[in-house]
């Protein structure tokens, strides 16, 4: 069975949490989180539940644990905290909680990066996804362009195979 076969048996959509990590977004400022959104409707996918968290540890690794261990969520949407900075730390809370990486997913996020929008900044991105208790996880930069390149160009097209993949397993 190849990819294109997976892809037609794959599920038509997909239940997403959203979490936005940032010290200083508000809903009202959130425009990465409201893009998130509108993307996942658009694409006939839901979103069931959407947080702010601030750029700690304990408590992005917390928020996963508990978003991935409920019924209604399939996937995992983080924004921002994926930087070099001293605060930015949502890659290594990602990147401790995997079961399973999928490098390509944050190796093509730079590419990408590269090519269509910042140049060799693309190098400070630290983009991950993976798997978490068969739950997909996808962390990208909070920038709402960077959020629109991972969505349109890596997430959306394959979401529905990911889930397709984890799903296989289980």
């Amino acid at each position: 069975m190849g990819v294109h076969d997976h892809r037609k048996s794959s599920p038509e959509n997909v239940q997403c949490a959203i979490i936005t990590v940032s010290d200083t977004r508000t809903e009202e400022t959130d425009n990465s989180g409201k893009l998130i959104k509108d993307l996942l409707e658009e694409n006939q996918h839901k979103w069931v539940d959407y947080q702010i968290l601030k750029d700690d540890y304990s408590s992005i690794q917390d928020t996963i644990r508990d978003l991935a261990r409920r019924e209604d969520v399939h996937t995992l949407l983080l924004n921002g905290g994926t930087g070099i900075s001293a605060r930015d730390t949502t890659y290594e809370a990602v990147r401790d909680l995997l079961d399973k990486e999928m490098p390509g997913f944050g190796e093509l996020f730079r590419m990408l990066s590269y090519q269509k929008d910042i140049g060799s900044a693309a190098i400070l991105s630290r983009a991950i996804g993976g798997i978490y208790q068969n739950t997909a996880v996808f962390s990208m930069p909070g920038s709402s362009g960077a959020v629109k390149l991972a969505m349109k160009d890596l997430i959306l097209p394959e979401i529905t195979h990911v889930r397709h993949e984890i799903e296989k397993q289980l």
